[in-house]
């Protein structure tokens, strides 16, 4: 019976493929073959051919992700601008001059963690709604939106007289930079090719740091000047990227996804024609098969689209992988090592020095994400690379710690630079990218924007925990535990080798409809590599079905 129900759903889908308008010809028999002939292109097409046969594709993807850049920049702007010299004269207050707090001006440990979080407050909510946006009315309206708005807040931040409207327009702010880090991921994963995805989404992560090596610079460049412009022009150049971005998206095509989702196949036709070049050996028809296909095969398993949906049944597996891969990027010692500047001050190097090397250490983040693309996603499996990334950050942090038992010495003071540059090193070249990837790779495809939003909402909660915690950790007029701080951190990474061990699977070479057969099935994390997924088996398709239904 339940076969019957498919193979009659897969008729009458496929003439809704076949015919979105009558003036479209058939190119098709059934949905689910010219689905499958599509998914088999797609693992076959390598990255090249991928870029060959997408070049619109990738160049909107890349400018979509380029709004990531200013949540990046706003990120190491706030934390380095604590131990800037003028920032410390404006805001702070007078707690006299020692080794370190040259300036004799200091913020107030509450008052960083509430400048650290205020961003991360408004992106909370931000990345929240843009789950219901989105869904609603699409990925380009919303960012033109939220560019908009972003171009407003930046006024209250470049203008802020004291610490109370400097964090208002912080929170303020946050609200479009979380719909900008949930949007992005989602764009690439639902407009590339499955060899390109992980390029894509890992992309967002090189905008982030982008937008921090912008921020590290300007204040590099701004540390001598003894007015206010040498904290507010950092604030005024957040300007320049809505006045490229706003007429570029918008002419981005929307996503095909989505289209499908709101049943407008004509509209997810034409979005694929421009995404795809014309002269590429590839069948528009049937990669909009493959899409029906995978969305009808997700409303056979019970898959819905609400936040609520994504805590039932085997989405809430989805849902937890997504936000642990997430949360993974902060629990990994973040907060500590890439807002490094003020570790630097407080173990006693000079100013010019420490933006000097966070400059540095950002640099050789950038060497990591392309060290990354280059041999890392075309040999190895996300699962591994996560595993032993995590690992080698949890090591670093611990000798961090320990060498702090030495910290009056000079070289062990640079030692643990050098360490924190290290630790930035393995970040980028594994969770730092991978982060991003796996939520929108993992979250099934009716509910991929919201399963990205809670993942990064899951991030921007634990970093809220941390961005209280770290100006304790640091602050000399609170805890003042400077490199001890590692054994902290450390800690929490090695509870996250312990989880991926247990809990990430291997979505290397999986399609989307593979992978919603999978989770359906409740294959083992560690079997995920191996396991054949049967996503256009008959046999396999209504077992998985049956037992989604009894969840």
């Amino acid at each position: 019976m339940e076969s019957e129900k498919v193979m009659e759903s897969d008729k009458v889908m496929a003439s809704h493929v076949e015919h979105p308008h009558d003036e479209y010809p058939v190119t098709s028999k059934t949905l689910t073959t010219d689905a499958e002939e599509n998914s088999r292109l797609e693992h076959q097409l390598s990255p090249r051919e991928a870029i060959k046969a997408y070049p619109m594709a990738v160049f909107w993807c890349l400018t979509v992700s380029t709004c990531v850049i200013m949540e990046g920049f706003d990120q190491i702007l706030m934390g380095s601008l604590f131990a800037y010299p003028t920032f410390q004269r404006k805001y702070g207050t007078f707690v006299g001059v020692t080794a370190s707090t040259r300036s004799g001006y200091q913020l107030s440990a509450p008052w960083q963690a509430g400048l650290n979080n205020g961003s991360t407050v408004g992106a909370f909510f931000g990345t929240l709604i843009n789950g219901y946006l989105v869904n609603k009315f699409g990925h380009r309206l919303v960012l033109l939106a939220s560019l908009v708005i972003l171009s407003g807040c930046i006024f209250i931040t470049f203008f802020s007289p004291n610490v109370v409207v400097l964090l208002i327009g912080q929170i303020l702010s946050g609200l479009p930079w979380g719909v900008f880090a949930t949007a992005a991921p989602a764009y690439a994963s639902e407009c590339l090719p499955m060899s390109l995805r992980i390029y894509l989404t890992s992309y967002t992560n090189m905008c982030f740091l982008l937008g921090q090596l912008i921020a590290a610079g300007v204040l590099r460049g701004l540390q001598s000047r003894t007015d206010e412009w040498g904290f507010r022009i950092p604030f005024a150049l957040q300007w320049i990227w809505p006045c490229f971005l706003i007429p570029l998206i918008y002419f981005a095509p929307a996503s095909p996804w989505h289209e499908v989702r709101k049943g407008r196949l004509d509209k997810a036709e034409q979005s694929l024609r421009r995404l795809q070049r014309q002269s590429a050996d590839i069948d528009v028809k049937k990669t909009l098969a493959m899409i029906v296909y995978t969305n009808d095969l997700e409303e056979q398993l019970s898959v819905g689209t609400s936040y609520w949906d994504c805590l039932k049944g085997f989405e809430l597996r989805r849902t937890e992988i997504a936000c642990m891969a997430f949360a993974g990027q902060v629990l990994s010692g973040s907060n500590f090592a890439y807002n490094s500047s003020y570790f630097y001050e407080q173990i006693g190097l000079p100013t010019s020095t420490t933006y000097s090397l966070t400059l540095g250490g950002l640099g050789v983040a950038g060497v990591a994400t392309i060290i990354n693309w280059l041999f890392i996603t075309p040999n190895f499996g996300r699962r591994i690379t996560y595993l032993c990334g995590m690992s080698a950050m949890a090591f670093v942090l611990y000798l961090i710690g320990i060498l702090n038992v030495w910290s009056g010495t000079t070289s062990v003071v640079y030692t643990q630079a050098v360490l924190a540059i290290l630790w930035l090193f393995f970040f980028d070249l594994s969770v730092g990218q991978l982060g991003w990837s796996l939520p929108a790779e993992v979250g099934s495809t009716r509910l991929r924007q919201k399963t990205i939003c809670l993942a990064r909402n899951s991030y921007y909660l634990v970093n809220i925990v941390a961005g209280v915690l770290q100006p304790y950790f640091m602050n000399p007029t609170a805890w003042n535990l400077r490199g001890y701080t590692g054994f902290f951190w450390g800690g929490t990474a090695t509870v996250m080798v312990i989880w991926a061990f247990f809990r990430l699977p291997e979505t290397r070479h999986r399609s989307f409809e593979e992978l919603d057969m999978l989770f359906a099935r409740k294959i083992p994390a560690r079997k995920f590599k191996h396991t054949e997924a049967g996503a256009y088996d008959a046999d396999r398709k209504n077992e998985a079905v049956a037992d989604s239904t009894h969840v």
